[in-house]
């Protein structure tokens, strides 16, 4: 029913009224008709009728009276949450109790009106209303936003997968046509210099090898950061591959501790280990400053992989840190969490450890490692 003199533009609010008294029906509709609350309102009066009104989905709101023949209105209101309708629900008492009225509360009921308080009763249905709608416009939001994350997630793994495979397609060429190139000069420039006696042309060819030798040098060293053969081996054997390198390179002692020689896992999980190893190692070359030593625990204990890479530096500012999580271990974070794992990165004036956990299936789970393409030594 609509109040008179509503505005025409009005939205109609439509309100499912649980009464069993008529005349208290009567009041309602009085209260809503002087307040100017365009209205639709529809009576019912038993659980049944409640029910099917319910399942047609055409109200806004309902109005329950608290003591009704053979229920209360939190019973009904017990079946709109079964029945997982997403509605306004306000009870309205001659009598409630405070018990009963924070009870009703706790259970998730909207608000709650005394009787003799009707004249507020438009009030509250708006209040109910616009409550009702700011928590359905945060669900969507919500949802919105787990979407968004998800699809975010979902694009970094592709773009993390992208990358791996395109590493390990240049490094394949980098080992089959570069380095075989390379390799074939090698043998015809030694065959050259075997046979030349001119002490200039030897030179000159010496010279030659050295440089030849010298982009041998740098394609394996490309071909191993993109796609290090050592995975091949093991897990253990391709973190202690990176730590020795890491420790020729800076000067910097790296121990390197193992719960076993061997720790078998998935290739996905062994990549993701491997980067996170080889992030964290270039995080401690670039930012600890001051820095005498680092230690790697690599280990599988309680059916967990866990990786700890720490260093003994000054540790990372704030500022610091939040820029080192931006992009590299923010990746690496998103690649542990699709095996099923969590990336923990802590810093201190003791030191910066980076943690990489990772729950282990049962051996019999753990598929057996596909056959690696030859990435063997150049000539």
């Amino acid at each position: 029913m609509t109040g008179p003199g509503a505005a025409t533009e009005q939205r109609v609010v439509r309100i499912l009224h649980l009464e069993d008294s008529r005349v208290d029906h009567a009041l309602v509709k009085f209260a809503l008709q002087r307040s100017q609350l365009a209205n639709e309102i529809t009576l019912v009066d038993t659980l049944e009728d409640f029910r099917r009104e319910l399942q047609q989905g055409r109200h806004d709101i309902v109005l329950a009276d608290y003591h009704l023949p053979g229920f209360t209105g939190i019973e009904a209101w017990e079946v709109a949450r079964e029945l997982k309708i997403q509605i306004p629900f306000v009870v309205l008492s001659g009598a409630i109790g405070e018990t009963a009225a924070v009870d009703a509360m706790h259970r998730g009921v909207s608000d709650y009106l005394l009787k003799d308080s009707m004249h507020r009763l438009a009030h509250v249905v708006q209040r109910a209303l616009e409550v009702s709608e700011t928590r359905r416009a945060k669900a969507r939001a919500d949802a919105e936003l787990a979407e968004s994350r998800q699809r975010l997630g979902e694009l970094a793994e592709h773009l993390q997968t992208s990358i791996e495979r395109e590493r390990a397609d240049i490094a394949r060429e980098i080992h089959d046509d570069i380095g075989g190139a390379l390799a074939a000069v090698k043998l015809d420039l030694s065959w050259v210099s075997r046979r030349a006696s001119d002490p200039e042309v030897q030179r000159h060819l010496n010279s030659a090898m050295d440089m030849l030798q010298h982009a041998l040098g740098a394609s394996q060293r490309i071909m191993m950061n993109l796609r290090p053969p050592i995975l091949d081996q093991g897990l253990v054997a391709a973190v202690q591959w990176l730590a020795s390198g890491f420790e020729r390179r800076t000067g910097l002692r790296v121990n390197v501790r193992r719960s076993a020689e061997r720790i078998e896992v998935s290739r996905d999980v062994q990549l993701v280990a491997y980067r996170t190893a080889q992030e964290a190692l270039t995080n401690i070359g670039k930012h600890a400053q001051g820095a005498s030593q680092v230690d790697i625990d690599l280990s599988d204990g309680e059916g967990v992989l866990t990786l700890e890479v720490s260093d003994n530096g000054p540790g990372m500012s704030t500022g610091a840190l939040r820029k080192t999580q931006s992009f590299g271990l923010l990746g690496l974070r998103e690649r542990a969490a699709k095996v099923g794992g969590w990336l923990d990165v802590s810093s201190s004036p003791r030191g910066t450890s980076v943690i990489l956990s990772v729950p282990l299936p049962r051996a019999a789970e753990v598929p057996a490692p596909k056959e690696a393409h030859d990435q063997g030594d150049f000539v």
